[in-house]
């Protein structure tokens, strides 16, 4: 019986590592190896609450347990784990897709744990479609907002490259610029937060940051 219940958790940590190598291809901070910590969790949570109390109930024949209320505790404790990969700066979000694989991945381990092997397996499978095939197909629809950081002492400069960033290929959500000093110099910071518009290149806009030479990136997220 050990070793049945050593072999789910080494499906489920499998499980997990197939979905975290796709993360981890991606450049994702949650990658193979906390996919793996979550399915192998949550497998091993489930196997205590199936099994962990026979002798229990063996004593005490009367007693009843519900072993689906630690699977249920794991489902809203996996929330912690996701929210903190998702990232929140002014009117970006990043890391939900992450976040939604990390709580699918709960699920898998909690269906290995339960000895649902080919459900766990199926799983699986449909988590990578939905991460990898479903981009392939409809990527485009779903253009991902950049936010854009940079800077120069010259304001013309700075309202030059927001003239040629706001064009037919990219549309700009926000935009503002504030003035700071660096010692003797007004440095004039642009804020702004870009999205491409149908087949245009998404980072075709780092060649146009590049071209300028009175223009400094900071940050581009």
């Amino acid at each position: 019986m050990e070793w049945n219940f050593v072999w789910r958790l080494c499906v489920a940590g499998l499980c997990g590592t197939i979905i975290g190598l796709d993360r981890e291809y991606r450049v994702k901070d949650a990658g193979f190896r906390t996919h793996f910590l979550v399915a192998l969790g949550s497998a091993l949570m489930m196997i205590v609450s199936q099994y962990g109390f026979g002798d229990l109930l063996e004593q005490h024949g009367d007693v009843r347990f519900d072993p689906g209320r630690i699977a249920a505790q794991v489902v809203s404790g996996i929330g912690f784990i996701g929210a903190g990969t998702i990232i929140l700066h002014r009117q970006l979000v990043r890391g939900l897709t992450t976040a939604a694989s990390l709580w699918a991945t709960a699920g898998i381990g909690l269906a290995a744990g339960a000895h649902m092997y080919l459900l766990a397996g199926a799983a699986t499978l449909l988590t990578l479609f939905g991460l990898e095939a479903l981009t392939l197909f409809f990527g485009g629809l779903g253009r991902k907002r950049t936010l854009i950081v940079y800077s120069s002492p010259h304001r013309e400069a700075v309202e030059a490259m927001f003239a040629r960033l706001r064009t037919s290929k990219y549309t700009v959500i926000s935009y503002e610029v504030e003035a700071g000093r660096m010692g003797a110099t007004t440095i004039y910071r642009a804020t702004l937060m870009i999205r491409a518009k149908g087949a245009a290149e998404e980072n075709e806009f780092v060649d146009l940051l590049r071209e300028a030479p009175d223009i400094t990136v900071e940050r581009i997220v």
